[in-house]
């Protein structure tokens, strides 16, 4: 039986072609160790979750590298540190517990997905797996309220080519783009 994503796969593959079998074979339903390396360098997280309705929301997360914790192949752990305190990520994970994570490094052009699904953790568990609070500038507010177990489902290392179309990292474009 076919899902309904399955199907809209099918019909733009038939429009636009099917993948290769590099892309296909690369996503992978735990961690390689290639992805947990970049996982533990990587200071900065694009979250994404959804609410039962599908309305999404995506937020940043971030702190020194390694502050997302690779539990192990098909686990990891992240902290949420005090921020606006709207929690709408979190009322989505309430409703939908599936989440997309975009890891990256500044100055790579290569990102890590990781696909899964969440549970909601309190500090005191956070603390039970040895989480210290792990960012560069902290202030006041700098604390954890909460974190995330992921179970991941997907992951996999994601090609270079949307840094390489923006430019994101250079510095000459940046200017640029901020003189205008």
């Amino acid at each position: 039986m076919n899902t309904p994503q399955v199907e809209a796969a099918n019909r733009f593959q038939d429009t636009f072609g099917t993948p290769s079998e590099r892309a296909r074979t690369k996503v992978l339903g735990t961690l390689s160790d290639e992805v947990q390396d970049f996982i533990r360098k990587a200071p900065f997280v694009v979250m994404a979750t959804s609410n039962a309705e599908g309305q999404c929301d995506t937020s940043p997360k971030g702190g020194k590298p390694g502050f997302v914790k690779v539990l192990d192949e098909r686990h990891l752990l992240l902290p949420d540190v005090a921020g606006n305190r709207l929690f709408q990520s979190y009322q989505n994970i309430d409703d939908n517990p599936h989440v997309g994570l975009l890891f990256m490094i500044p100055g790579q052009d290569r990102t890590v997905r990781v696909n899964g699904q969440v549970k909601i953790l309190d500090r005191e568990e956070l603390e039970r797996n040895e989480m210290v609070l792990s960012v560069h500038q902290p202030d006041d507010n700098a604390k954890h309220l909460q974190g995330l177990f992921i179970e991941v489902e997907e992951a996999y290392g994601h090609c270079p080519r949307a840094f390489k179309f923006s430019k994101l990292w250079d510095m000459e474009t940046i200017e640029q783009n901020t003189k205008s």
